[in-house]
């Protein structure tokens, strides 16, 4: 299991150095510059920022500056948060996007694997269609429209919930449903069709003529096997949720990563959106490999063998 977890780690540092390089060097094509503002700076102080920042060196030495700095865990500085490192910045958005993003993937986890349950064992049949329908739906709409409908019915109509901030558990109310609905939606699609395949084992068969109760046969028998398409969606879906949705936390006004995202793309704050693609594909490596272990332990069949 060591030599397993070792031999990811090490591969994956080749492909976080491939994204790192990518990133850098396509944020810097982009038009304009970290210091590019309404009002137009004297050549003499942009020139003085530049070379604070060190700017002014050739792209190929900013990266190598960039790398022998991330070695040692630091973001650098952020160009429009003066007062602030990167580091400070994500660490200050994530404990909101972990929250939110957590929260969403229990949801769906819990309402997504039911009802792709629900609609295998009723395959072809009413309610079957129903659930996917509903899912279709769900992956159709996307999260700028759904959160708008959700802030005018419950925040607005009924006055239940808050539309949006952070402080009460009502705040997360809206937001974490938000995040969850098109993750239930493929959840529910991918244990369907996996709970069908697994409903049809031998295995399966040779249960249900034993008589044992189908709630037996789908809790100690079919679950776990089902649930491998589904973790195997969990890894990049969860780092993805977890790290924020932009357009989510725009809406709901929620300090999270993803609004330092975007003020950072928008102001052309290069050490501040590197800070957050390499949090972020960190945190998919991580997960992947997490989803890597639990196959060993939802299937018997797979073991990563020392």
């Amino acid at each position: 299991m060591l030599r397993f977890i070792l031999q990811r780690l090490l591969t994956g540092i080749p492909t976080l150095l491939v994204l790192i390089g990518l990133a850098f060097f396509m944020i810097r094509a982009a038009p304009g510059g970290p210091f590019d503002t309404e009002r137009q700076l004297p050549p003499e102080i942009e020139a003085n920022l530049r070379e604070a920042y060190h700017l002014d060196e050739p792209l190929y030495q900013q990266f190598g500056r960039y790398l022998a700095n991330l070695a040692r865990g630091d973001f650098g500085p952020s160009f429009q948060y003066r007062d602030f490192t990167v580091t400070e910045l994500i660490w200050a958005g994530f404990p909101v996007s972990f929250r939110v993003g957590s929260l969403a993937i229990l949801l769906a986890m819990v309402v997504g694997v039911g009802a792709g349950s629900f609609a295998a064992l009723r395959q072809n049949r009413p309610a079957d269609y129903a659930v996917m329908t509903a899912a279709m739906t769900g992956i159709s709409i996307p999260n700028f429209v759904t959160a708008p409908l959700l802030v005018l019915v419950f925040a607005v109509a009924f006055q239940w919930l808050p539309a949006g901030g952070v402080g009460t558990p009502l705040h997360l109310v809206l937001p974490v449903v938000t995040l969850a609905l098109p993750q239930i939606a493929y959840i529910a699609r991918l244990t369907r069709g996996s709970m069908i395949e697994v409903l049809r084992s031998p295995y399966i068969r040779t249960a249900r003529a034993q008589g044992l109760p189908l709630s037996t046969i789908l809790l100690r028998h079919a679950l776990k096997p089902a649930l491998l398409p589904v973790m195997s969606y969990l890894g990049p879906a969860t780092a993805a949720v977890i790290t924020g949705s932009v357009v989510i936390e725009q809406i709901f006004s929620l300090p999270g990563i993803g609004r330092f995202f975007v003020t950072g793309a928008l102001n052309r704050d290069y050490t501040l959106v590197m800070g957050v693609v390499v949090f972020y594909g960190t945190l998919i490596l991580v997960f992947n490999l997490l989803v890597d272990l639990l196959y060993g332990l939802l299937d018997p069949r797979i073991r990563h063998n020392p």
